[in-house]
């Protein structure tokens, strides 16, 4: 038997662009990085953090089942964004500190690889077809070999077909600029009701895309239920669903042929296997979702490196949220993502793989930020989904 080993502090800095960097720490002088937080509600997210702090410091962190348990099941009210971000990098975090104690990478204590890199797409905007167009050649020639971009601006339940022309010029412009052999991710982001997601879906089909992604939101099951027998593009979601119970009715239902969980929204790496497990079962892939900071993505490829439906990382490197600060500035070994030919290797150091440069952490946590997407309106001066 190893003797305990004692969580001593959990410590929160939320650092620009818009992330939150959790450091908890051990007796051991073993310390474990996660990245807690949603977008735009970081600061909530590190305020869940510290509340769940009171019953972590003093446990031994390497018990992380029954810490994941006690920590979601133990609030009488549970899940939710704020909640599952908060227990999420916390998850994060004592995986870390669990591999580093081994001396082993995360994804040889969740069973070994099943590969040893992932394909990664480039995000490449969507608002105005030229420079979107440009944009996906340069990612192209970058090495890229799949982009993803915005379909469509803000459009009324009931649209006029300007907006959808608008649309399938920018989707054209960039099947015409990459050729017939690049992936395109196609994403509505949720702006798009029913009736007008109908006629998207149904007059992007020439494109061949990759996928379309959010058609509707999540939370119209029987939209996506519909949309999914009409459209013979893949439909993805999943980034805003945080938990195996949210995910459960979606492949219940067969609305979805790729998921996107956010292992820094969705309960962790814990959370974020069993939710891929289920996918699994019913043949559905695995694309996980994320547009945050460095901690985020190599927790994300250590999960990519174990889950056999996955196919594809997003990642956020130069996207355009990172004005202030980009991935790798909060890492001192930046190779770690080592590109080529549009895949990402799986890092190979113990825990997450990356060491956080902290004293870097700790100057940009003193600037922090306030992120907040965008309010949107209509015409006619009613609200609009960004």
């Amino acid at each position: 038997m190893h003797r305990p080993m004692k969580i001593t502090r959990l410590t929160t800095f939320i650092v620009p662009p818009r992330w939150c960097f959790l450091k908890i720490e051990t007796d051991e002088g073993i310390t474990g990085w996660g990245e807690p937080v949603l977008e735009g509600r970081a600061h909530t997210v590190a305020a869940a953090v510290d509340e769940l702090a009171d019953y972590l410091v003093g446990k031994d962190p390497r018990h992380i089942e029954d810490h994941w348990t006690v920590l979601y099941r133990g609030g009488f009210y549970r899940g939710g964004g704020v909640h599952m971000s908060a227990l999420a990098g916390i998850d994060q975090a004592l995986w870390d500190i669990k591999g580093k104690a081994l001396g082993v990478p995360v994804s040889e204590l969740l069973g070994g690889n099943v590969r040893s890199r992932i394909k990664v797409y480039s995000w490449i905007g969507g608002d105005r077809p030229s420079e979107t167009a440009a944009a996906a050649q340069a990612a192209v020639a970058r090495g890229f070999t799949a982009v993803k971009m915005n379909g469509t601006e803000e459009m009324q339940y009931v649209d006029s077909y300007d907006k959808v022309e608008r649309c399938l010029q920018n989707v054209a412009a960039v099947r015409e600029a990459v050729g017939p052999n690049v992936g395109i991710g196609v994403d509505f982001h949720g702006r798009v009701h029913r009736p007008m997601a109908k006629v998207l879906v149904k007059e992007l089909e020439p494109y061949k895309l990759m996928f379309i992604e959010e058609p509707v939101l999540s939370e119209h099951e029987e939209a996506l239920k519909e949309i999914a027998r009409i459209s013979s593009t893949p439909i993805a979601l999943g980034e805003r669903l945080y938990s195996r119970w949210d995910f459960k009715r979606v492949l219940q239902g067969g609305y979805a042929d790729i998921i996107q969980p956010d292992p820094s929204h969705a309960g962790g790496i814990t959370e974020t296997r069993k939710i891929a497990s289920m996918a699994e079962a019913y043949d559905v892939a695995l694309a996980l979702h994320c547009p945050l900071g460095p901690i985020a993505l190599a927790a994300n490829l250590q999960l990519d490196a174990v889950c056999y439906n996955a196919f594809i990382q997003e990642q956020s490197l130069g996207i355009h949220y990172n004005q202030a600060n980009d991935l790798m500035d909060y890492v001192s070994n930046p190779g770690v993502f080592a590109y080529q030919d549009g895949m990402v290797a799986i890092p190979t150091g113990p825990g997450l793989g990356i060491e956080v440069n902290e004293d870097y952490v700790r100057e940009r946590a003193q600037e922090g930020h306030r992120w907040r997407n965008p309010v949107w309106r209509h015409r006619d001066g009613s609200f609009a989904e960004w």
